[in-house]
């Protein structure tokens, strides 16, 4: 593997830039060190599609085993992007002798800089806690970048493009599994089925749920964990209390009660598999779903969610709760009511439509 560094990164390294040697440019990656705050942040960008790999919070005794670490993160990032454990091996074998040069040429570094800035402009996607920064590079991987030929690319589809090329095969198999999302009201049935991978963190779920119900994210939200059926059989439990609370906001940690609460940043599903979930979105309104698992799925050969049907619109954002729905449910189903075409209109700015399953997956998919 060739990793072409700017001087900045050479410095920090401490290395002699080798003289570049003609490499497959899926092998090749320009690199930049970055400050965030005070944190040292290693970008990676690949020569052949622009996918984008990040490292965060690197120190003094990182920087000394800075190839392995390179290593690491696109193991482990590839793992999340749900590709074949044997690909991602070869791919490491491939890459194994890592070689440290200066940067190619300007287009290159144009190319970096502008992932670079990506990283500063999601900056609330970086999980402290890690230097390895799955989501972060996920993220700005997924964004649609010019190619320099008057066209535009995304960089991870490109990167299975030529993943799959240099394998031979189909670069996706993972576990998923099939969850049902009830949103739990008392008069309406609003559901969805899904299938996710199950190495999808809580984080990326609540984004598929999002997707789902079509809410428009502007609000913030929690899981509740309880055990399964299973495990009440096996050991003594309360079914009924949760065993943690997965939290989206730091500030949440301060009201920690007798129920165990974590961020959910880069807690997988497969780390409490399988369990009843409490999903509530919006604290004012109160949505609360209820997910609970299908089935499993062991040979799922897509590394996105999809949504195989559902039920019922999920009510506008900001609307009250279900007293609230229930009103405006009923002005908006009596042309003749003085506030119709108001409720109405207000109703499409909120994001109230009927549930589409084609649209969804689109969004899934995107």
């Amino acid at each position: 593997m060739l990793i072409q560094c700017t001087k900045k990164l050479l410095d920090e390294l401490k290395v002699t830039p080798d003289t570049p040697i003609e490499k497959d440019p899926l092998f090749s990656w320009h690199a930049n060190l970055l400050k965030l705050g005070r944190k040292k942040t290693l970008v990676l960008v690949n020569d052949k599609n622009r996918y984008a790999i990040v490292l965060y919070g690197l120190k003094a005794k990182d920087m000394k085993n800075i190839d392995k670490l390179i290593l690491k993160v696109v193991r482990e990032t590839f793992q999340a992007e749900c590709i074949k454990d044997e690909i991602i091996e070869q791919f490491i074998q491939h890459s194994n002798n890592v070689v440290f040069s200066k940067t190619k040429d300007r287009t290159s570094v144009a190319r970096m800089n502008k992932a670079c800035e990506y990283v500063y402009y999601f900056e609330d996607l970086l999980d402290n806690d890690a230097i390895i920064q799955v989501e972060m590079s996920l993220r700005i991987s997924s964004l649609l970048v010019g190619d320099g030929k008057n066209s535009y690319i995304y960089p991870n589809k490109e990167m299975y493009t030529h993943l799959e090329g240099f394998a031979g095969q189909p670069i996706f198999l993972s576990e998923a599994v099939e969850l049902k999302v009830t949103l739990m009201l008392e008069k309406y049935s609003v559901w969805r089925k899904i299938i996710v991978p199950t190495n999808t963190t809580f984080s990326n779920l609540h984004k598929v749920v999002q997707i789902a119900f079509e809410w428009q994210n502007s609000h913030l939200h929690e899981f509740y964990i309880y055990p399964s059926n299973t495990d009440a059989k096996v050991i003594p439990i309360n079914r009924d209390k949760p065993i943690v609370n997965l939290v989206c906001d730091e500030e949440a940690l301060s009201y920690q009660g007798d129920i165990p609460m974590k961020m959910e940043t880069g807690i997988k599903l497969a780390d409490y598999l399988p369990v009843r979930i409490i999903y509530n979105y919006d604290f004012g309104d109160n949505w609360k779903h209820s997910i609970e698992v299908v089935r499993m799925i062991e040979d799922y050969d897509v590394n996105f969610p999809v949504c195989l049907d559902g039920e019922g619109h999920a009510p506008p954002e900001d609307v009250g709760g279900e007293p609230g729905y229930e009103e405006f449910l009923h002005i908006i189903g009596d042309k003749n009511h003085q506030d119709y075409e108001h409720m109405v209109n207000w109703g499409r700015r909120q994001g109230y439509r009927e549930f589409d399953v084609e649209e969804v997956n689109r969004e899934l998919r995107r």
